[in-house]
């Protein structure tokens, strides 16, 4: 009697914060005009309203982990003939985009290039009180050695709300070429060059992706660095030209910006959390995740909604997540707890994580990736958590595409690592993949972890909680800083 007394009381508590905190984005929202950015009206379209709008023409290609990515990047910076942009959360002098003979510290291949073209740094300029890092002291110090005896330009943007943070990593190469992901040029917290084997390597491993675009929607993500910089250094750069068109995708570039923080942005902008709500909401068979966060009651919202209610019998949800977030464990145990209940074990929901292996011995392995997959018909990657912080909150910048061939080769090379198999082997109706291959794995390498038997497997279940009110932590931090 007293633990069902307790589950009502949580229960309640739970909706009632929940209700909180929905009403309080409700009302922020409609106060700067962005309340369809948050409920967008029903319509068949998966893109975002506004602009930018889809660009056509546009080459995109996905890189997954940091050893595929990060020497992407630096053949890009090598090959600059104008200029290099760089905006990020955090960057570290001494990390190297190349691990071979050729590699150069990040600081002496962007001294380098600044000798031949323009070089631009813009950095978040850290956390204001030192509860989180990096802190302001120590991002100045980057910002110092970056541009000691060189020509780098390096400016730190203190343009945040309060407790939260410029979260967008992006690389432009002479408005032709542009990286927009979640993987930082950093050391900090984890070094991000790792293959996507991810053996054990005596160190924290890390999952992460970015992607390379060209074509027409490079403008728009130049556009918005010059806009940021302009802000920051009060430095007007030249007006960015569209690009010629160069493959035959089309993307569109969708950020979050608070509002009243930039004039160029004056009621801020949602349209991360707008694409995320509109393609959950058309899911029909399948939504695949990753993330480092799951936190936001928005998006569990939709897809408990969902689970109890399947728009097919063939409807899953997998999601991977790291097994220990670097803060917000609770919150995200708890609103997987959310989830399991509306499954209500029906199995068609599954949360996961993956360690890094080497035979029988098993590490860490952090997952950074910001990816989202819905139907095989909508892809995006860029640097959004799916939480309050990157979806109302942090500044950030992703990539949608609703090109079908993308999005399911996207799935079958991450399925492939995740599940140590090959293209060939995950290529098969995803119901059946999910069912026959991640559930098993998944469970049977939790047992053994949980019966301290080593892992035989890379992938392995991630349990919830059962207390709802626990999940709403974050959310509820969330709230506290928004004012």
């Amino acid at each position: 009697m007293a633990s069902g007394l307790l589950e009502r009381v949580d229960t309640w508590i739970g909706r009632g914060v929940e209700g909180a905190i929905g009403s309080h984005h409700r009302r922020r929202l409609r106060r700067v005009g962005r309340i369809d950015q948050l409920d967008p009206p029903d319509r068949a379209s998966l893109w975002g309203a506004g602009n930018p709008p889809p660009r056509g023409g546009c080459e995109l290609e996905v890189l997954i982990d940091g050893a595929q990515a990060l020497p992407r990047i630096a053949e890009a910076l090598a090959g600059a003939h104008s200029h290099v942009h760089i905006a990020g959360w955090h960057v570290t002098p001494d990390f190297g985009l190349i691990r071979d003979d050729r590699s150069s510290r990040l600081r002496d291949v962007l001294g380098d290039l600044a000798e031949q073209v323009e070089v631009r740094v813009l950095l978040w300029a850290g956390a204001p009180l030192p509860v989180f890092t990096p802190a302001r002291r120590a991002v100045r110090r980057v910002r110092d050695e970056l541009i000691r005896g060189t020509r780098v330009r390096c400016a730190l943007d203190s343009h945040e709300r309060l407790m939260h943070c410029h979260h967008e990593k992006l690389v432009i190469v002479d408005d032709e070429t542009t990286f927009v992901g979640g993987i930082d040029l950093t050391s900090l917290s984890g070094d991000r060059f790792d293959s996507s084997e991810h053996s054990m390597l005596g160190r924290l491993g890390w999952h992460d992706a970015s992607t390379s675009v060209r074509g027409p929607a490079v403008s728009d993500v130049a556009t918005h660095f010059a806009c940021r910089w302009r802000e920051v250094t009060s430095e007007h750069l030249d007006p960015t030209p569209q690009p010629p068109p160069a493959g035959g995708q089309e993307l569109q570039v969708v950020r979050t910006i608070p509002e009243k923080i930039y004039d160029f942005s004056p009621n801020g902008e949602f349209r991360i959390l707008e694409a995320y709500t509109r393609a959950l909401r058309s899911a029909r068979k399948l939504v695949y995740l990753e993330s480092q966060f799951l936190w936001s009651a928005d998006i569990v919202g939709i897809l408990a909604s969902k689970l109890r209610d399947p728009p097919d019998d063939d409807f899953r949800v997998v999601v991977l997540l790291p097994a220990k977030p670097n803060n917000g464990a609770d919150t995200t145990r708890g609103q997987l707890g959310v989830l399991a209940d509306a499954d209500n074990g029906a199995q068609r929901f599954l949360a996961t994580t993956i360690s890094a292996r080497s035979g029988r011995l098993a590490g860490p392995l952090y997952v950074h990736a910001k990816i989202g997959i819905v139907d095989d018909v909508w892809l995006t990657v860029g640097s959004a958590n799916l939480n309050e912080h990157s979806l109302f909150n942090d500044t950030e910048m992703n990539i949608v595409t609703c090109d079908p061939r993308i999005a399911r080769e996207t799935r079958l090379r991450l399925w492939a690592e995740h599940l140590e198999r090959s293209i060939a082997d995950v290529s098969g109706d995803p119901v059946g993949v999910i069912d026959q291959l991640w559930r098993p794995i998944a469970t049977e390498q939790l047992e053994r972890r949980m019966r301290g038997e080593p892992l035989t497997h890379r992938l392995q279940e991630l349990p919830g909680v059962s207390r709802r009110s626990m999940g709403l932590l974050g959310p509820l931090d969330s709230l506290a800083v928004d004012g």
